[in-house]
């Protein structure tokens, strides 16, 4: 019994010892973040310090967007007695996530090792990521590991990551450059594929689906690791990426000397110029440029910038840049500033406001909406869903001659709304509508009716009645014969009255205009070879309207085609590029007609589309290049040098032929040769306006 109680008491001590709780003898590394945190904290501590890390210095492999991978990869890794970081193994579906891994975590500095018992210790761990990246989130909610984010540390604590070309995923437009699409024209128009290359400019997240820009770009970059290499010849002068925002700054030139040999002139353009573009998270894209200019040039391009001078005293309008003041008694003085705010809440819609310019059209030319005018204010909706791409433009626009300026001797202003619809039936055809209205805001209000975004413009031009706005109409198509041959055409309503259009008694009513057009890709098996030709042609009076202010024209130039109407025309265009090398070559024949402006005979014949009709000499019997028709032949041959490709600055020169051979010769139309030789350095931007 002794023997018993004595073993009893044996027992319930033993009991008790083992109900103790646990002591722990390990405590955890430490990294230099964690070095003030209690040992309660240390695990989260860690845990967190490492995944942030991690996040930025990871360098997701471009193989991963290139298809579209989501998914999960692990890491098994080891912190020796040392305090190095050693990789075991990585599960992952690329080995370049792997190779990428290995980089990145030998690149840790060395750490206080965990220890056991007082002794170091090795320890292993399981880090588990999701492909894409995720930001890190605190595992704990203890004061000690808040304050690695607290109030006091709040500019310390600042993220700066490395810029990763963020601009060819974003919501950013693609410059509107001839030569410059002309590069991936070809990779959106292959067969099958469901884009809509006629609303233009396209944003960089469309096309980089078919074009990866950051592919293309690292096979031409330059070798270089100095500052200054670098920004020459491959970056961004200046670029900042945060946790959730980036932005780049660009110092820019169009820098031109050259001479018209013909009429004896050393020309030049002196224009200086910076942009800013950026995101905001993945929705919101932005873009503003400013440029400083003064130029002057060939002896046809000063005639006509001076002959659509504005009101006010201003010398000169600068086709498709904006009104310019004198600058040595010579040349003029031009700024200009564009930008806009672009927002794409998901993927099928997009919101811009902004002041620049827009395109609708397949060909070189657009009877649509072009980029020939000044930038404007518009607002801009692009609804893209199933085989549809929906594209509402609203735009602020102004008359500026002296006959229509206001009392106050303000500028006359007037709205346009546009919408264009395209479809692609099947995967080689492609059909458009487009609708356009021009009103003028006479002190009644906005007419709200055009502000909606679904509905037929002309329908609401016929219920406020015909004077008060101009409605325009017109259909296009496109068809891939092949990935390499494309066909597209547009035809152009204005004044739709069936029985003037197709009465083929020459009716002034008839307003209309064709284009058709052909595009061959990587022509004759020469890699990145573009040819490309087209035909236009538009009736007498199109675009003008008898209620003068209500033509189709902003700053005294057309909206569409440059030649404004009653002309054919025919061109060949080539753009040819390996690598940094770009060539193009451009011919263009014409058939223009205009007015004679003199005594014995003022009327108007239909070219000006800024002149009243209630001017015209007959009704009947129109036809195209009426009155003083004229012979018009261009050439221009360029050949250049991608000096860095993220700010598409070039350097080029180019050699202009143009012939202008009038029935009759009048003060301001009179036959006339150029002969234009010039040398540049510029920022691409925009195109240039000078094949009139």
């Amino acid at each position: 019994m002794k023997r018993f109680a004595s073993f009893l008491i044996l027992l319930i001590s033993v009991a008790s010892f083992s109900q103790t709780p646990k002591v722990s003898f390990e405590k955890y590394p430490v990294f230099k973040e964690c070095a003030n945190v209690s040992i309660d904290s240390l695990e989260n501590c860690f845990n967190f310090t490492l995944k942030q890390f991690f996040y930025d210095n990871f360098k997701t492999p471009s193989i991963v967007s290139e298809e579209n991978y989501k998914g999960q990869a692990e890491i098994f890794l080891e912190i020796t007695k040392e305090g190095k970081f050693k990789v075991l193994y990585v599960d992952a579906i690329y080995t370049e996530i792997k190779d990428e891994v290995k980089r990145m975590f030998a690149t840790l500095p060395k750490i206080t090792p965990a220890t056991y018992n007082g002794e170091p210790s090795y320890m292993q761990f399981k880090l588990p990521f999701k492909i894409p990246l995720e930001a890190p989130l605190l595992e704990s909610e203890s004061e000690e590991v808040k304050t690695l984010n607290n109030l006091s540390n709040e500019y310390d604590d600042i993220k700066k990551y490395p810029y990763a070309n963020e601009e060819y995923q974003s919501t950013l437009n693609i410059p509107l450059s001839t030569q410059n699409y002309s590069r991936f024209d070809a990779a959106l128009n292959k067969v099958g594929t469901n884009t809509h290359t006629s609303q233009k400019p396209f944003l960089y997240k469309e096309v980089n689906k078919y074009y990866n820009f950051e592919d293309v770009n690292q096979k031409i970059l330059k070798p270089k690791t100095s500052w200054l290499g670098r920004k020459w010849w491959n970056e961004h002068m200046f670029a900042y990426k945060g946790e959730d925002f980036w932005f780049t700054i660009d110092p820019g030139v169009d820098l031109q000397i050259g001479k018209d040999i013909d009429a004896d002139i050393d020309t030049y353009n002196n224009t200086r110029l910076l942009y800013v573009q950026g995101g905001i998270g993945k929705k919101i894209s932005f873009f503003t440029v400013f440029y400083e200019s003064q130029g002057r040039f060939a002896d046809y391009f000063n005639r006509y910038a001076e002959s659509i001078k504005p009101d006010g005293g201003n010398p000169a309008i600068i086709p498709g840049r904006g009104i310019a003041k004198e600058f040595n008694s010579d040349a003029y003085d031009y700024p200009v500033a564009t930008g806009y705010v672009s927002y794409s809440p998901s993927k099928t819609f997009n919101f811009q406001l902004g002041q620049g310019k827009n395109f609708i059209g397949e060909g070189y030319r657009s009877l649509f909406l072009s980029d020939n005018a000044s930038p404007h204010p518009y607002f801009k909706i692009n609804t893209t869903i199933w085989k549809i791409k929906y594209t509402n433009i609203w735009m602020s626009l102004k008359d500026v001659r002296s006959e229509v300026v206001n009392d106050n001797r303000s500028y006359r202003n007037k709205y346009i709304a546009s919408h264009y619809l395209s479809y692609n039936v099947s995967k080689r055809l492609n059909i458009g509508l487009f609708e356009s209205v021009i009103w003028e805001n006479a002190g009644d209000g906005v007419n709200f009716s055009y502000l909606n975004p679904i509905i037929f413009y002309q329908a609401v031009q016929f219920a406020v009645g015909s004077r008060a706005g101009n409605a325009l109409i017109g259909f296009s198509a496109k068809y891939k014969f092949s990935d390499r041959i494309n066909a597209y055409g547009q035809f152009i309503i204005d004044e739709f009255s069936s029985g003037d259009v197709f009465g083929g008694d020459g009716s002034w009513k008839n307003k209309t205009g064709y284009q058709i057009g052909v595009k061959y890709y990587d022509a004759f098996g020469l890699k990145n070879l573009y040819l490309q030709t087209e035909y236009n042609r538009v009736r007498p009076y199109t675009y003008s309207h008898n209620t003068v202010v209500l033509n189709y024209g902003q700053n005294n130039q057309p909206l569409a085609h440059p030649y404004g109407a009653s002309f054919s025309e025919f061109l060949v265009i080539g753009h040819y590029n390996i690598n940094r090398i770009f060539g193009d070559v451009k011919f263009i024949v014409a058939k223009r007609g205009f007015d004679f402006n003199t005594e014995e005979d003022n009327s108007f014949y239909g070219a000006d589309i800024y002149r009243d009709e209630e001017d015209r000499p007959y009704e009947n019997g129109n036809e195209v290049a009426q009155g003083n028709t004229t012979n018009f032949f261009f050439a221009e041959l360029q050949a250049g040098y991608l000096i860095n490709p993220a700010t598409s600055l070039k350097i080029y020169g180019s050699v202009i032929f143009r012939s202008f051979k009038p029935l009759v010769n009048t003060e301001t139309v009179f036959e006339n040769t150029t002969t234009w030789v010039n040398l540049g350095i510029r920022t691409d931007l925009f195109n240039w306006q000078n094949d009139f």
